[in-house]
């Protein structure tokens, strides 16, 4: 027995053609996977550096659960931080040149928190509309402060940024992505820096597919602008888990003290940490990873037949927006039986009539696995 909108609610996401099921996957190897009993090629991956299952990685794992655990049994205020947490947020600091950071169990959690505690004090939010639902939500969540308005400025557009900045007197903050997660497309970051330094407001810059990608070791947005604040995940270019906020001093001590999330959640696993921290160490002193990425792209923008088009970007994510949403399935299934895995990108996870491809370019992909990525394409879609 259910509740009767849980069936009226599923059966329209069927007939909309925008039902969501999961798949069970088997990781075998680069990008390899296995679902269903058949083996695919994964353009679907966010581990855009190919450092998931590193031996480095997995040894450091191993070494982190033999010395403080699997698990921190606790939140972070109470027993749950330990040596591994510690010598993590100072590995990020370094890296990104921030006076202190602190761990969240995901990005998602980091965004709510962070902005949810910012906004209960009267500040003024500003997000670009394109901005990912856990922005949204941190956004719009608030115990105490609800008249103050949150303001969503034209993707990627400084001047209408500039125009909401201008009417508001309130402490403000503006809210944006480095690279857009479905769009794949990079924010003007040093345009957007300058406006909210004109109006006195702060930058809050969330580069979960940014940060390992970005910048000649990786830092993100970190390589073009100094951010207020920065949230960054662990789970896609860093490959383990968990995610960060990293700020100065003052607010680190208020996001402590006022951040449900935090204060409420048990800290990440201390085996996770100490392995976060090799992943770090690669990024930094690996940069071939990040410009195998920047070939394989342009090997993929070469190849793909000129009527279709992909949305700029210089990182792991192209889209190429179909729009219709049973379309978009039927090519998805037609690149399924070619032995491609591309999910089916479909609203709500993008606006009504922006259904896509988002093909994700990995460093362990190779030069025959993105032609032949793009000759199926060419012939499902031309």
């Amino acid at each position: 027995m259910t509740f009767s909108f849980v069936k009226d609610a599923l059966a329209q996401r069927r007939q909309d053609n925008l039902l969501r099921r999961r798949n069970l996957i088997r990781t075998i190897e680069d990008q390899q996977i296995e679902v269903g009993g058949r083996r695919f090629l994964n353009f679907s991956s966010n581990d855009y550096l190919g450092l998931n299952n590193h031996p480095q990685i997995n040894r450091a794992l191993e070494e982190g659960a033999k010395r403080f655990g699997a698990s921190s049994s606790s939140s972070s205020l109470v027993t749950g931080y330990g040596y591994a947490h510690q010598k993590l947020e100072e590995t990020i600091c370094q890296w990104l040149n921030k006076e202190r950071c602190l761990l969240f169990s995901s990005g998602f959690s980091a965004n709510l928190g962070s902005l949810q505690t910012i906004k209960n004090n009267g500040v003024s939010l500003f997000l670009d509309k394109l901005s990912h639902a856990s922005l949204i939500d941190g956004a719009r969540l608030s115990s105490k402060k609800d008249d103050i308005k949150v303001n969503r400025f034209k993707h990627n557009n400084v001047a209408h940024l500039r125009t909401l900045l201008q009417a508001s007197s309130n402490d403000k903050l503006v809210v944006t992505e480095s690279i857009f997660s479905m769009d794949g497309d990079i924010s003007p970051l040093k345009e957007i820096a300058n406006a909210a330094q004109q109006a006195h407001a702060k930058v809050f810059i969330d580069d979960a597919h940014g940060i390992g990608v970005l910048g000649e070791q990786g830092q993100g947005a970190a390589s073009f602008i100094d951010t207020d604040i920065t949230m960054g995940t662990f789970g896609k270019a860093i490959a383990t888990q968990g995610a960060f906020v990293a700020c100065d001093d003052s607010l680190f001590e208020y996001l402590i003290n006022f951040s449900r999330e935090y204060i409420y959640s048990t800290a990440i696993s201390p085996a996770t940490a100490w392995a976060t921290i090799q992943s770090i160490e690669l990024i930094k002193n690996e940069p071939w990873r990040r410009e195998k990425i920047k070939d394989l792209s342009q090997v993929f923008k070469n190849e793909l037949d000129s009527s279709i088009s992909l949305l700029p970007t210089d990182g792991s994510i192209h889209a190429i927006v179909i729009g219709d949403e049973e379309k978009t399935l039927t090519v998805s299934k037609q690149l399924a039986e070619a032995g491609f895995w591309l999910t089916a990108i479909r609203p709500p996870t993008v606006p009504k009539g922006t259904s896509r491809l988002r093909v994700t370019i990995c460093e362990n992909h190779n030069v025959k696995d993105i032609i032949r990525l793009a000759k199926e394409i060419n012939k499902a879609l031309v």
